[in-house]
């Protein structure tokens, strides 16, 4: 029951932890997802963002790290790609896909669409999809609108159209949403009750809000709270029976000392038992089918009333 329509992006009901069932009878779910995208800010990817010290390191080594982590802990991931990037790491990316990791897309250009034309949103999602096609071979299922570091907020950015278009070029889900800790369906119209599968994002689990400036001295490197979030959060949710993410970029997390606290927090994960770990498809193809939108989603007119003279 959103308290304003057309304000909040559910209907503002969470399943409780007693009704959260994961498959196999496991405890909790947690989903890694890596970016590779290099934008910087709202405008989108640029040919300078490929020209520098940072892009370099975090397509190479720093994501040969990531890679050579995962697979020593077992990790299942989603990596995260724009359209505009996905010819330039075509063998990266077939790669990844033929050692089944999942490759979702991630915009076209990864830019701000909050102030597109519709039409003009609808062509540059065709052309990501048609171009991340053409290189995996398989069409993508997911799509995400995830930050980037200078962005004026954290939550990723949204035109009032993208949710129905992403519904109508047939994706599955949306990879980042802030409304709920588990996967849930955001209303995209509240009449005809239709709805999307977003799954759960949070940005203080995500590294680049923390690992900044790593070379210029600047004290702006948290690698120490961001590990102290990842595990708080982790044993939280997984007492709970419920939902975690973390969200990497390999030219942050990349570096040696931080690929130490990763290793740490795979190791606190492993030891804990009942933890599922599937790439945020399998998890929209679940839960999609154990909690469709036609029983779970539970609409009601807003409580909501505008007066007069009101500023809302």
């Amino acid at each position: 029951m959103p308290w304003k329509e057309g304000y909040t992006s559910s209907d503002e009901r969470s399943l409780s932890d007693a009704d959260v069932h994961w498959p196999d009878g496991k405890k909790c779910c947690v989903s890694v997802v890596v970016d590779l995208s290099l934008a910087m800010d709202p405008e989108g990817l640029k040919a300078s963002d490929f020209q520098n010290s940072t892009a370099e390191f975090g397509l190479t080594e720093g994501l040969d790290q990531i890679l050579e982590t995962f697979s020593r802990f077992n990790i299942n991931a989603t990596f995260t790609v724009p359209g505009a990037m996905a010819e330039h790491l075509s063998p990266t990316l077939q790669a990844l896909h033929a050692d089944g990791c999942e490759i979702a897309a991630n915009g076209f250009k990864h830019e701000d669409v909050s102030n597109l034309e519709p039409e003009e949103e609808r062509r540059r999602m065709d052309l990501a999809t048609e171009i991340l096609t053409d290189v995996i071979g398989t069409r993508p299922e997911g799509w995400f609108s995830l930050p980037r570091p200078n962005d004026r907020y954290a939550g990723g950015t949204f035109s009032p159209n993208t949710l129905r278009l992403i519904s109508d070029a047939g994706y599955s889900y949306l990879g980042n949403g802030l409304s709920d800790d588990i996967p849930y369906y955001w209303v995209t119209d509240f009449d005809k009750s239709q709805s999307l599968l977003t799954m759960p994002y949070y940005y203080h689990f995500d590294d680049q809000f923390f690992l900044l400036f790593p070379k210029k001295g600047t004290g702006l490197e948290h690698a120490d709270t961001l590990f102290a979030n990842w595990v708080a959060e982790f044993k939280a949710q997984h007492k709970r029976g419920r939902f975690f993410n973390m969200t990497l970029h390999p030219y942050a997390i990349g570096w040696c000392n931080r690929l130490k606290l990763l290793e740490d927090f795979f190791r606190i994960m492993n030891d804990h038992d009942g933890v599922w770990n599937p790439t945020s498809k399998a998890c929209a193809a679940y839960w999609s089918e154990a909690y469709p939108a036609s029983s779970t989603l539970q609409l009601e007119p807003s409580i909501w009333k505008d007066y007069p003279g009101s500023l809302s």
